[in-house]
């Protein structure tokens, strides 16, 4: 076991000799001095894992050395201990970047609780975060053999999102394999889930069925309009629910939490789909049929979410709400910076609809470019970006104005995405889409078919269809669709890449979550 040093500074040090051996016998070695001169000469010989600082030493004071200690050792953890209760030494020694604050007298389970703290922080949050999910692992691995409901399913994610952070966070991330082997067993379950159930969802009025995304608006964000605050209605194109649980302290630090909830994407969750679905009220066969002049079918070049604020002003219309509302796009930061300038002008509107596509084109960029997938080559580093952006975005400071002001906050996404890692093999003419996670074509060939989700009558899961004898087919779990032509290049490149568009608890089960401004008004 590994020993650590201790540094303890005290003019009364001979009367902490208790203290010292208590220490000792816990297998810790303490080098004790009477003064902040003699400690700061011990720190600039000899390394030191924590130093205990008394505050009120002759000489040089506690304060004093501590900003010496850090001058010197900025990431050495430095126990401040002293009689004084005064605020404003704490509030020094906190700005100080202390590690820890104890107030004489001093009692042994009190500063060996500070050590362990923070000297086997790490050791044993890994070793009771590994005993835990141990523990819960059997529990998620029985459920997926029970009658799971969409609620059921959603709770499942969600809990494996719990554990992959939780792990994420321990030191060797010795559970992480067992983990990942668990979410592919509930991946491979719910992708059974959502053949048996997903066309009844959308035809059987009877149905248990999820909220969906052309049902968003009207359910989650028209009710949320007239009373009293600005609403504020922002989708972060293909944010996961372990994103938003990345970037969600940033956001708490202006907003509380009203409700957290999930909705379901439709399919195909891709933007040109699922997000036209949000702004529309509408699945992408009503789209097609009572939209003709802004539906963008795959057979055309044409972008496919051009017209999502005319979508919006017609679902607006439809559902006769009498509000003033904005549609803003951020595809690039001198757009985000333009909606900073502009939040005080959007406090004026009953609804302001922002779409920031940051996540989407770090998952592209990821794809495109090697940089990119050295920096993430996984899931944590993905977070980790996502984190990083969100904290030094226009987006977080058009938040606080907006929090500041006191406006009404709903965050979700269109979609999310999943690292696929397993090519599947299908021919198409060349009229077929080329996204990796679905096709749609007239003469599509495959073996196989128990491993994907097929649509023979694209009208039954409401989907528009461009030749009469047009299906679409879904990549489930983490594979991908990979023509046979130059086959072995196709699959380098693709595979351990960002993608959506099929089925996954990732691709399907969106975060939604409403909150509401700490400034009030």
């Amino acid at each position: 076991m590994q020993r650590y040093n201790i540094l303890w500074a005290d003019d009364e040090i001979d009367l902490l000799k208790p203290h010292i051996l208590f220490l000792e016998n816990k297998g810790y070695d303490i080098t004790p001095v009477n003064s902040g001169a003699d400690a700061l000469e011990q720190c600039e010989e000899r390394h030191f894992d924590v130093v205990f600082l008394d505050e009120n030493m002759p000489g040089m004071s506690g304060l004093e050395t501590l900003t010496q200690i850090k001058s010197l050792r900025p990431n050495l953890p430095v126990v401040m201990i002293t009689k004084s209760e005064e605020e404003l030494i704490m509030e020094e020694a906190i700005g100080a970047k202390i590690a820890d604050y104890l107030i004489k007298p001093l009692n042994p389970s009190q500063i060996l609780l500070s050590v362990k703290k923070i000297l086997e922080n790490k050791r044993l949050i890994t070793e009771k975060t590994n005993l835990s999910y141990q523990q819960e692992f059997r529990n998620i691995s029985m459920a997926f053999n029970d009658d799971l409901s969409h609620r059921e399913w959603a709770e499942i994610y969600k809990k494996l999102i719990y554990w992959e952070l939780e792990i994420d966070e321990t030191e060797n991330k010795s559970m992480a394999e067992v983990l990942n082997m668990q979410k592919d067993e509930a991946n491979n379950q719910f992708a059974k889930f959502i053949n048996e159930n997903y066309e009844d969802w959308l035809n059987d009025a009877n149905a248990e069925k999820p909220l969906l995304s052309h049902q968003l608006m009207k359910k989650k964000v028209f009710p949320q309009l007239g009373q009293g605050k600005p609403v504020f209605f922002l989708v972060i194109d293909n944010l996961r629910y372990d994103q938003w649980k990345i970037i969600e302290p940033a956001i708490l630090e202006l907003f509380t939490v009203e409700e957290e909830d999930t909705y379901y994407s439709i399919l195909p969750t891709t933007t040109a789909y699922s997000r036209n679905a949000i702004f529309s009220g509408m699945l992408p066969l009503e789209m097609s049929q009572k939209h003709k002049d802004l539906w963008v079918g795959e057979d055309v070049e044409e972008g496919k979410n051009n017209h999502e604020d005319e979508f919006l002003e017609r679902q607006i219309r439809r559902n006769n709400l009498n509000i003033k509302f904005s549609y803003t796009k951020i595809k690039q930061i001198s757009e985000g910076k333009q909606l900073v300038d502009n939040v005080r002008n959007l406090m004026n509107n009953d609804l302001n609809v922002i779409v920031y596509n940051f996540v989407d084109m770090l998952s592209h960029a990821r794809t495109d470019m090697v940089m990119i997938r050295e920096l993430a080559p996984d899931e944590s580093a993905y977070r980790s970006i996502t984190k990083s952006w969100i904290e030094h975005s226009p987006l977080i400071e058009a938040l606080r104005l907006i929090a500041e002001a006191g406006g009404k906050l709903i965050v979700t996404t269109d979609h999310g995405t999943i690292r696929v890692k397993r090519p599947f093999k299908i021919v198409g003419d060349r009229n077929t889409n080329t996204n990796l996670r679905y096709k749609q074509g007239k003469n599509l060939g495959y073996d196989h078919a128990d491993k994907i989700m097929e649509a023979f009558k694209p009208e039954r899961l409401h989907l528009p269809k461009i030749n009469v004898s047009s299906t679409y087919v879904f990549a489930t779990e983490d594979q991908f669709f990979a023509y046979p032509n130059n086959y072995n290049y196709y699959v380098n490149y693709y595979k351990d890449t960002f993608q959506h568009g099929g089925v996954s608890m990732e691709e399907m089960i969106i975060p939604i979550i409403s909150l509401n401004s700490k400034h009030g008004r």
